[in-house]
């Protein structure tokens, strides 16, 4: 079986990246460079469909999900 998540890296200002998987609540991980980030973030997605499957809960895939980018302007 085949899922694919949508993962989001954010640079840390103190260096490296934290990675959050939004179909995945509180799955989130961190790696210092985007390519370490990266393997972090298919292990994290790994052990947490593996907790998942050991306490008999749905896996939550992104069928259905739609992203879109909100640009707003602001006046400060």
């Amino acid at each position: 079986m085949r899922l694919s998540y949508r993962i989001l890296l954010r640079k840390e200002p103190e260096g490296g990246y934290t990675v959050i998987v939004p179909s995945l609540p509180g799955c989130i991980t961190y790696g210092e460079t985007i390519e370490e980030a990266i393997e972090m973030a298919k292990e994290a997605i790994e052990l947490y469909i593996e907790s998942l499957r050991e306490h008999g809960e749905e896996i939550p895939t992104e069928e259905g999900t739609l992203e879109y980018t909100l640009t707003i302007e602001t006046h400060a």
